[in-house]
């Protein structure tokens, strides 16, 4: 496991484009990019990117959900084919990126009601989706389904059924699993080896988002869960640019992260 932050934890503070000389000098090696408006799908902006990238590995790239996500969905072809033109953007920018995984959000629920998913239909849209990101990115890259609390994928349980129609592989996300009011490890014991991405934050007593390190979540107990189950991906940094005011505060956190990581390893090395 090695640590790693989202461009998403910069938003509204610096451009995209900036984050990536952030990224270097806080002392990270791998990233996922958060594509944040249309005009960063296109080849200039993609191209601008892997420019300032000098040497950051793009684990995963991620985009603003409600801007085309949802209506890949659709009932209707017309509205669905539209909506795949952005998506072929981001598979683009996925391929020139080198990222390994697209961190997806998918349908979200915009209405409070019960919802009844059709699960053999979004398997086959998200086999169809994946062959589209396969083909762009020469088999490279695939989609991670998160968990999102105002999505389909809210409950652990909509993953198990996906599972069992499909490969579809997972993106997990603590803060995510929070706000959904279901406990993180509910989520990993139905995801389990489908997990290829983990988002991470931190919250204290009242719910409040913080910097891993700077809240109660126990990072030495989630990081011997992942191992047990084989887990080798990164830990991303994931928090809002509010949830912190000073870079050095993620310096820290990363340090405190990779504390937490080695002392699951000597742990689970002990007990083997």
């Amino acid at each position: 496991m090695e640590v790693g932050i989202s461009t998403a934890s910069f938003f509204t503070k610096f451009p995209t484009e900036r984050t990536f000389e952030i990224i270097k000098n806080l002392g990270f090696n791998i990233c996922e990019v958060f594509l944040t408006t249309f005009r960063e799908y296109t080849p200039q902006f993609v191209s601008l990117f892997k420019e300032k990238l000098d040497g950051i590995k793009v684990f995963s790239i991620h985009t603003l959900n409600q801007q085309f996500e949802p209506e890949l969905f659709n009932i209707m072809a017309r509205t669905r084919e539209d909506c795949e033109v952005f998506f072929t953007q981001v598979a683009y920018a996925a391929s020139e990126l080198n990222a390994n995984y697209y961190t997806f959000h998918g349908p979200a629920k915009l209405k409070k009601r019960k919802y009844t998913h059709n699960y053999p239909w979004i398997a086959e849209r998200l086999e169809h989706l994946n062959k589209i990101l396969f083909d762009c990115t020469d088999g490279k890259c695939e989609l991670a389904y998160e968990n999102v609390h105002w999505t389909y994928f809210s409950e652990p349980e909509f993953f198990g059924e996906l599972k069992r129609l499909s490969p579809i592989k997972g993106c997990l996300d603590i803060k995510q699993a929070k706000q959904s009011g279901i406990d993180v490890y509910d989520y990993i014991k139905v995801m389990g080896d489908r997990i290829v991405n983990v988002h991470v934050c931190d919250y204290d007593e009242e719910g409040n988002l913080k910097l891993p390190g700077q809240g109660t979540f126990d990072f030495i107990k989630l990081c011997s869960s992942l191992i047990s189950i084989n887990y080798n991906g990164p830990l991303i940094i994931e928090v809002y640019a509010n949830n912190y005011n000073n870079l050095d505060e993620i310096i820290v956190s990363k340090q405190y992260l990779e504390y937490c990581i080695n002392t699951a390893k000597k742990i689970s090395k002990s007990n083997n």
